[in-house]
């Protein structure tokens, strides 16, 4: 079984930015599509961007061009690269990861089945 650990979440100023790390322990790393997810307050949790195993990216329409991610196989860590940081950006941040037979491209929000605890982003005005 894989488990996910989140860190880099923290307090930062609109325009800002903030990298996100996920480390993950267990087998077939590399074979699984990994994804980060966040939910606001009231709001429902959202896919804010994906990974498949050879490297394919998605993002959501509102991080498009402000983020970046990143994956090492070598370390099994999965990576969010955050710019331009808005409020609207201010969420619990997700790190999410599919079966390894998954390979569906794009993934579906359903096909993420393993999940971290969570690290809290906030964006200060």
């Amino acid at each position: 079984q894989v488990q996910l650990v989140e860190s880099g979440g923290g307090l930062v100023q609109a325009g800002g930015s903030l990298r996100l790390s996920c480390a993950a322990s267990g087998s077939i790393f590399s074979r699984r599509t990994m994804g980060w997810f966040r939910q606001a307050p009231e709001k429902q949790r959202e896919l804010v961007a994906a990974i498949s195993s050879g490297g394919s990216t998605v993002y959501a329409d509102s991080v498009k061009g402000r983020s970046t991610i990143s994956r090492d196989n070598a370390v099994n860590t999965v990576s969010l690269q955050m710019n331009s940081l808005k409020p609207d950006d201010t969420a619990v941040y997700y790190c999410a990861a599919a079966l390894s037979w998954d390979t569906t491209w794009p993934p579906s929000s359903a096909a993420f089945k393993i999940w971290g605890q969570g690290t809290l982003v906030t964006v200060s005005e």
